[in-house]
């Protein structure tokens, strides 16, 4: 309802002039200002553009340390007692070298009563041979008949065959005699012992454990997309316990993936695994070779709920926005990370100040020496 002025006194028509002047000021539109934010206001940042470059692809996985061969040892025969045990745990041996000895007295009886068996049989075939000699210059004679002959020659094939038995019986004796020293298959080093001097052994018991030429290899379990990368002849690289590289080549990969945990096994020899123990557990980088794939520098990407992220820049109304959008990452080398699945090449992305943003907020774009950059965007 208007107000009559004319109506009020005097004071209250200065009084209500004034306030109608008032409304009316506010009823006019808010400055421009306060509608769009500030360009002095907005974070500044610095931005790189994804780039295709060719860049090194490796695989980045963890595994165990074991050795290529692992021998098991133990003796042919049972119930002997070890009486001398001649290395130790770590110690390098030569193939052919004595570990053990066990009590051997059973074995020097059965070996001797295995000699005299032979020398038996060798006498009495040597007797057998020299009666058929006699009898067949009387039989010339006709002073034996035919069948006496025939006897003396079946006399002598029983001798020889007897001489064959008890001669096998010896070298069976002997090889029961060798089974008393316990050796070396092959060139290597002791990793396990399981006896000790005095203990009663059994034929089918491990009693030392050799890994086979010192030869160390190193096993990873790789996810199918993974494994299907790697190939025989890749080289990788684990870390000693003292930080130090050590180098290696992929000999094997396995042809076929475990069907509970859908992964595969790498198989790397270690050829100097010096500082390297079996059974460690490491981290070890497989490099696959060289690919062009789409990168950003790793600075670029940030954590955001878990996700890798990275923000895109969007051009405004009067200040530049960011776009926050998750990606999934590849291989890092050199200062770059491969971009599986992202923003496409060309594309400008938040380098700098990457981790203090959100999604929509306005950005200043700045060049690496902090002036604003002409075009918006360092390229």
């Amino acid at each position: 309802m208007p107000v009559s002025f004319r109506a009020l006194p005097a004071p209250f028509t200065a009084v209500a002039l004034a306030a109608a002047i008032a409304l009316t000021a506010c009823s006019g539109n808010a400055p421009e200002s306060t509608q769009s934010a500030s360009p002095s206001s907005a974070l500044a940042v610095t931005t790189a553009t994804v780039e295709v470059r060719d860049l090194s692809r490796s695989v980045l996985v963890s595994g165990a340390v074991a050795p290529v061969e692992e021998m098991q040892l133990g003796v042919e025969v049972s119930g002997l007692r070890v009486t001398e045990l001649l290395v130790d745990v770590g110690q390098q041996v030569r193939r052919g070298q004595v570990l053990l000895r066990l009590d051997r007295r059973m074995l020097d009886s059965e070996r001797n009563q295995a000699e005299a068996g032979l020398r038996e049989a060798e006498a009495g075939a040597a007797l057998a041979r020299a009666n058929l000699v006699r009898a067949e210059s009387l039989a010339r004679e006709r002073y034996i008949s035919a069948g006496q002959l025939d006897e003396l020659r079946a006399a002598r094939t029983q001798a020889d065959a007897r001489v064959g038995t008890a001669r096998a019986a010896r070298d069976g004796a002997e090889l029961r005699h060798s089974f008393a020293e316990l050796r070396a298959p092959a060139d290597g080093i002791v990793s396990k012992r399981l006896v000790q001097p005095g203990q009663v052994v059994a034929a089918s018991g491990e009693l030392l454990r050799l890994i086979r030429d010192g030869r160390l290899e190193w096993r990873a379990e790789l996810p199918v997309a993974q494994l299907m990368a790697v190939k025989p002849g890749d080289r990788i690289e684990l870390r000693d316990s003292r930080g130090l590289p050590v180098e290696g080549r992929v000999r094997a990969v396995s042809p076929g993936v475990d069907a509970a945990t859908r992964t595969g096994t790498v198989y790397a020899d270690l050829p100097d695994p010096k500082g390297l123990a079996a059974g460690a557990y490491l981290e070890g980088r497989i490099d696959t070779g060289r690919a062009r794939v789409a990168t950003v520098p790793v600075s670029a990407i940030v954590l955001r709920d878990g996700f890798a992220t990275l923000y895109t820049v969007e051009a405004g109304d009067r200040v530049q926005v960011v776009k926050a959008q998750r990606v999934r990452t590849g291989t890092r080398s050199e200062g770059h990370v491969e971009l599986i699945d992202g923003p496409k090449p060309g594309q400008a992305v938040v380098v700098k100040g990457a981790g203090f943003l959100a999604d929509g907020d306005a950005v200043r774009v700045v060049t690496a020496g902090g002036s604003a950059s002409a075009a918006g965007v360092v390229r």
